[in-house]
């Protein structure tokens, strides 16, 4: 029986991708197939960064073909990052595709461990990351990314973010002293938090990872009404506090028309670096039923585990000490879910119409 290209494509629609939850037909993922010798030979374009999960989906295409009775050719892997819809008032802004705001209701869940190894996980999968801290009473972006000095600028107007691990970085850090407190009101938060985002001279990215600081204030609201955000990470701890306020973050992202990508659970499980005993010291299945309950992905769990603190005091988050250990590969499952997620959103088309100019003369 000769093979057919309707054959094919039926095949594949029995395939999850578990980055998107949706098959590749659906996600328009399926670039081309060429039958030759009655095997297909397919160029597979997914819309997020894959470079650690590509051997992965490509066995997994092999497979499910095998499943139908369809030898497999040559499976091509690649991805095109696009922009993503944003708030219905806003356009995505100039050099940056997608913003990403990572968030939580409460502080001391690790919202800003999880930010930057979200970014450099992203970075790590092939895609060009930059990171906002918009954390202007706490810096800790500088520390984590091992950053310090204060950023160029070339016109004095603009700032040079400044770089480490491929990531681009912008931080009031850079701009004071790390003992200097800052003792300024809500109005001037939220101006510095635009001028640090609208005059920074970001370069081609295709994610800008905003690390908010914790709750539901001005800050959250600014970034909601003037900022163009594609999209939101909501960090929790299982304990149920925290997620109390994590509920208040969701509900306050759905207010403003910014889509939940999904849920990370920190701190979930203890394990005795000893004896080995399994301890869940916050509780348990608090993100899980999080994300149940408000329809969206649990994109994660990790682990309390000294590591992870050690790692990020010292300037070298886990993705880059340990780049082939066990929590970065946990990060990068959440980064991939993340933009997989956003993938599979409503693109951008902005940029693709033409902009009409009424001429009176």
């Amino acid at each position: 029986m000769s093979l057919t290209e309707a054959m094919v494509i039926e095949s594949l629609k029995g395939l999850i991708d578990p980055n998107t939850g949706k098959n590749l037909v659906e996600t328009k993922s399926v670039g081309s197939i060429e039958i030759v010798d009655n095997k297909p030979n397919l160029k597979i374009v997914l819309g997020y960064p894959a470079k650690n999960f590509a051997s992965n989906l490509n066995e997994m295409i092999i497979k499910q073909l095998s499943s139908n009775e369809i030898s497999c050719g040559e499976v091509e892997i690649s991805w095109k990052i696009e922009s993503h819809s944003v708030q219905k008032s806003l356009q995505p802004m100039q050099n940056i595709k997608n913003v990403i705001a990572v968030a939580s209701g409460k502080g001391g869940v690790g919202k800003s461990t999880t930010a930057v190894n979200l970014a450099l996980a992203l970075s790590a999968e092939g895609s060009n990351v930059g990171i906002l801290d918009a954390d202007i009473y706490g810096p800790s972006q500088p520390r984590m990314l091992g950053l310090k000095g204060q950023p160029d600028s070339q016109d004095g107007k603009s700032l040079e973010p400044m770089e480490n691990y491929n990531i681009q970085a912008m931080s009031i850090g850079f701009l004071i002293d790390e003992e200097t407190p800052m003792i300024w009101r809500g109005p001037m938060v939220t101006q510095a938090l635009e001028q640090l985002l609208s005059d920074t001279q970001w370069k081609n990215l295709d994610y800008l990872i905003i690390d908010l600081p914790p709750g539901t204030g001005d800050v959250q609201l600014t970034l909601a009404q003037k900022i163009p955000v594609s999209g939101a990470v909501i960090v929790t701890t299982p304990q149920d506090i925290a997620l109390l306020d994590a509920r208040k973050g969701l509900k306050m992202f759905e207010k403003v028309e910014v889509p939940v990508l999904g849920i990370v659970e920190n701190m979930s499980l203890h394990i005795c670096s000893k004896c080995g005993n399994e301890e869940s010291i916050f509780g348990e299945g608090g993100g899980t039923s999080l994300a149940s309950e408000s329809n969206v992905d649990l994109l994660g769990k990790l682990p309390l585990d000294i590591s992870i603190r050690e790692q990020t005091d010292t300037g070298k988050p886990s993705v880059v000490y340990e780049p082939d250990g066990r929590l970065a590969e946990i990060y990068s499952e959440i980064a991939r879910k993340a933009a997989g997620k956003l993938a599979a959103q409503s693109k951008d088309y902005s940029s693709k119409f033409p902009k009409i100019v009424i001429d009176n003369n």
